[in-house]
């Protein structure tokens, strides 16, 4: 059983992406082809932004916003622990320091209260200057920027959104750029909306960030094309990828459908067993990119699914804190309680928009089994 079927997927548009892919092989555009103007057309529209500014993957996509506001050496930048490190990389790359808060137990989001009790410390500390925040819309779901946003605004910090894992998702039916000064987001293949390499991009309604952010992703470029008028990266997203991603982009909110029945099918299935299913925030729609519960004895759980040829990955039981290259960064105060308590319980479910009812129920018995060994 496939924990993500790419495959079931590529098979309902297949003829529509060979096609696609087609028309680029003819007009021989690779590289920042009409495609891509197009797919960054229709992301803005799909995502209610002025302005995308697509690029080679999720994490150059922080890293450009970072750089378009000078953050770097001296500068604090906060985010979550409890996330795949490429959220902290970005901010080490360019020198600054990230400070790691904790997160929401039942949403696994940011936590409010750890932010603003980080930015505090390192205000009274006076080392380092506060200058962001990067919440990340874990597995799916929208942090709770009604609380995050105040947070950020009182001590006069800028907002991105990686939504790397959460692109499409909604809090009282506005995207997060409705709070953030920025969403990024990954085109890995396994996200929700996925392209068959990797790309990724940046969303905002700020005009003159649009302009730098455009600039840097290609060398710093100029009005004059061999005058850099800033030190920038190579990032940009291929003609083929832009291609491929205007299909799936065609497709995707009625695989978000599926994926919400999907969901409903487990929290259903799952109620009282001990399984505890994951919440989603109030006013909050999910993409359902993983589909995380908490178990008592996780090792146990997987093994007895992984016996059942169901894989079962576990997100995150090293979070980036207590990675080997970033252990000597700075924690909220009070530490990271949730974190380091969930990460020894959470466990992921198969979830794609192509799960069969027969394969989910499958999934569903099995894990009710294997709940009862682990107890």
């Amino acid at each position: 059983m496939q924990f993500i079927d790419l495959h079931k997927q590529r098979e309902r548009i297949k003829d529509e992406i060979n096609a696609s892919i087609a028309r680029v092989m003819e007009h021989g555009q690779y590289i920042l082809g009409p495609e891509v103007k197009a797919f960054e057309a229709a992301l803005s529209e799909y995502g209610r932004a002025k302005y995308v500014l697509s690029c080679a993957n999720g994490t150059d996509a922080i890293i450009l916003a970072l750089k378009a506001w000078n953050i770097g050496p001296g500068d604090a930048v906060f985010c979550p622990s409890f996330t795949y490190v490429a959220t902290a990389e970005a901010i080490a790359l360019l020198g600054a320091t990230p400070i790691f808060i904790d997160i929401d137990r039942a949403f696994y989001t940011a936590c409010p209260t750890s932010l603003h009790e980080a930015i505090e410390a390192v205000k009274a500390k006076g080392e380092l200057v506060p200058r962001a925040f990067i919440s990340v819309d874990l597995f799916g779901q929208s942090a709770d920027y009604r609380k995050l946003a105040p947070v950020c605004r009182e001590f006069d910090l800028k907002i991105i959104a990686d939504s790397a894992q959460a692109f499409g998702c909604t809090l009282d039916n506005h995207h997060p750029l409705h709070w953030a000064d920025v969403t990024t987001t990954s085109f890995f293949p396994a996200k929700p909306l996925g392209c068959y390499g990797d790309g990724g991009a940046l969303l905002t309604n700020d005009a003159d960030m649009a302009s730098i952010v455009d600039s840097l992703r290609v060398h710093g470029k100029g009005d004059d094309k061999y005058d850099n008028v800033r030190i920038g990266l190579n990032s940009r997203l291929d003609t083929l990828q832009a291609a491929i991603l205007l299909e799936k982009l065609k497709i995707f909110d009625d695989e978000l459908m599926a994926r919400q029945n999907i969901a409903a099918r487990y929290k259903l299935a799952f109620e009282n067993s001990g399984i505890i299913t994951p919440a989603v925030i109030d006013g909050g729609t999910s993409t359902w990119a993983i589909y995380t519960v908490q178990v008592p004895n996780r090792d146990q759980f997987i093994a007895a699914m992984s016996a059942a040829n169901i894989p079962t990955p576990a997100y995150y039981p090293k979070p980036a804190h207590r990675q080997s290259a970033y252990q000597h960064y700075p924690l909220a105060p009070k530490g990271l309680p949730n974190t380091e308590t969930l990460r020894h319980h959470v466990v992921a479910l198969p979830m794609h928009p192509y799960l069969s009812a027969a394969d989910q129920d499958f999934i569903i018995k099995t894990a009710l089994q294997a709940i009862r060994l682990a107890a």
